[in-house]
């Protein structure tokens, strides 16, 4: 199965300029760049040497739907969703292998933040609640269990990572980094970008219950989306049948490939493990099932 996944793009015609988890990005030009997203999985902050086909067309196709669902809110980085040959052809780039997996962008300079909205009370959230009763020094009502939906939801900025975990910060520690204006500019497209969204996702059956947003400036100054958009590798997705406080839920992401590498007690140190055919198998049919989900 694997032999038909894309681990990673050619440099043909392009200079790289860099592979992040998933996405290769190159830089044709000042004005753009061309991300391509490919089918590797990383877990516990490693790559894994098993790709799941499609699923770097899947995350374009659900990013790409997002990006048009919510352009009337914030304007985005997408260029062209698709593009072929016709752009940038002195450079003999294109090949078959990027149709549906490649995006052409608006070059930005990316905050040094990431924006989290968490909508339920999971993953690293309910680590600190559990310890505080607070999430990034944001309190909450006491008695909450775990996958708890929160009375609203909120704003909890991280910082990013060049290597290792992602730190959950404060808004104050973000103030601190982007500047006051920046960051309650960025706390309210979040906040409106995640309440759009998840009213929509779940009219089709699915819980989004937390998510990451990247943003960038123009030259202009102007603020922008950028990177990826509501996808199963940058949120948390929940079957909305099934949905129960109290526990961990099943998903539509990548929790699948961690409870399997639980499973089998690797401990999170390189080299990192293959996955056997039935949990790559298993990760593509759940992928397959949010994008038809939600853009059927």
């Amino acid at each position: 199965m694997a032999q038909n996944a894309m681990f990673e793009s050619q440099q043909r015609g392009l200079a790289l300029l860099r592979r992040g988890k998933v996405r290769d990005v190159y830089r044709p030009s000042d004005e753009h760049l061309i991300i391509v997203a490919c089918d590797r999985i990383s877990a516990f902050d490693h790559v894994l040497p098993t790709p799941i086909p499609d699923k770097g067309r899947i995350l374009t196709q659900i990013s790409n739907f997002w990006f048009g669902k919510t352009e009337h809110l914030v304007a985005n980085h997408i260029v062209d969703p698709n593009p072929g040959p016709e752009w940038y052809p002195e450079l003999d780039w294109y090949y078959d292998e990027l149709d549906r997996r490649t995006v052409l962008v608006r070059n930005t300079q990316p905050l040094v933040i990431e924006a989290i909205v968490r909508g339920y009370l999971s993953g690293s959230g309910w680590k600190e609640y559990r310890r505080l009763g607070t999430v990034c020094d944001i309190p909450l009502p006491g008695g909450l269990e775990e996958s708890d939906r929160l009375p609203e939801a909120i704003f909890t900025p991280s910082t990013k990572a060049q290597s290792g975990h992602d730190e959950n910060i404060s808004f104050e520690r973000a103030v601190s980094l982007i500047g006051r204006e920046t960051a309650e500019q960025v706390r309210e497209l979040s906040l409106t970008l995640y309440r759009f969204a998840a009213a929509y996702a779940l009219e089709r059956g699915i819980i989004i219950a937390d998510t990451k947003f990247e943003f960038g400036t123009l030259e202009s100054g102007e603020l922008i989306l950028i990177d990826e958009i509501l996808t199963p590798d940058s949120s948390r997705f929940w079957p909305a049948e099934s949905y129960e406080p109290g526990r961990p839920q099943a998903s539509f992401d990548k929790q699948y490939v961690r409870d399997y590498l639980e499973a089998i007690r690797w401990n999170k140190e390189p080299p990192a493990p293959a996955l056997p055919d039935e949990v790559v198998e298993k990760t593509r049919e759940k992928y397959w099932e949010a994008v038809n989900r939600l853009t059927s």
